[in-house]
């Protein structure tokens, strides 16, 4: 699914995926730190409750996964990359189970809004799992993408604005660890000492 965004009179080609892995604070917090990712936004997908809150997707009959949209830029990351960092950052092998959180709306899932991105999210999982990469089979739903529900706005850029709160401190954290060390090369640059403009 291809975007457009415009600055300043110019327009830039962006492209959207949307993924299931678990709280969606935690995922929020590992893409928002990629090169190339414009814009993540937390949310719900893949059940029959239209405009579902929180509270219903928690109470497991929605339907719904906790996900996050990513709007990225296709020249700067690859949908190939994106999907590479969804991989490793979250245990695709447990059903409905992240850590310590349990329930259908924590399922590992890939919403794929295009062909191409079906055909990739495919083949990935299929050599993944050739390659024995986990111990267990990958149960990762990839599924065509239907609608993206935004959720409440507290849950918006979680990490960066309760990063001391225990959650954030004791989950998110040690996720956001591995992935600056696995995907040194691929962080934004304000990650890597520099200052966030």
């Amino acid at each position: 699914m291809s975007n457009d965004l415009v600055y300043a009179g110019y327009q830039q080609v962006t492209d959207t995926a949307t993924l299931g892995a678990g709280c969606f604070w935690c995922v929020e917090a590992v893409f928002q730190q990629l090169n190339g990712v414009l814009k993540v936004s937390s949310g719900y997908s893949g059940g029959h409750v239209a405009n579902p809150t929180y509270e219903q997707v928690s109470e497991k009959n929605t339907g719904h996964a906790e996900v996050i949209q990513v709007v990225f830029d296709p020249s700067m990351v690859s949908f190939d990359e994106i999907l590479e960092v969804f991989w490793q950052t979250h245990d695709p092998t447990t059903l409905n189970k992240q850590g310590n959180d349990v329930g259908p709306q924590y399922r590992s899932a890939i919403f794929y809004h295009t062909e191409e991105q079906k055909k990739k999210a495919l083949y990935y999982k299929e050599q993944l799992e050739k390659s024995h990469a986990w111990d267990n089979p990958i149960v990762t739903e990839i599924v065509p993408f239907k609608k993206f529900y935004i959720a409440e706005d507290y849950h918006q850029n979680y990490y960066l604005n309760n990063g001391s709160q225990p959650y954030c401190y004791f989950v998110i954290r040690p996720k956001l660890e591995k992935f600056e060390k696995v995907f040194k090369d691929k962080l934004k640059r304000y990650n890597q000492g520099q200052t966030k403009n």
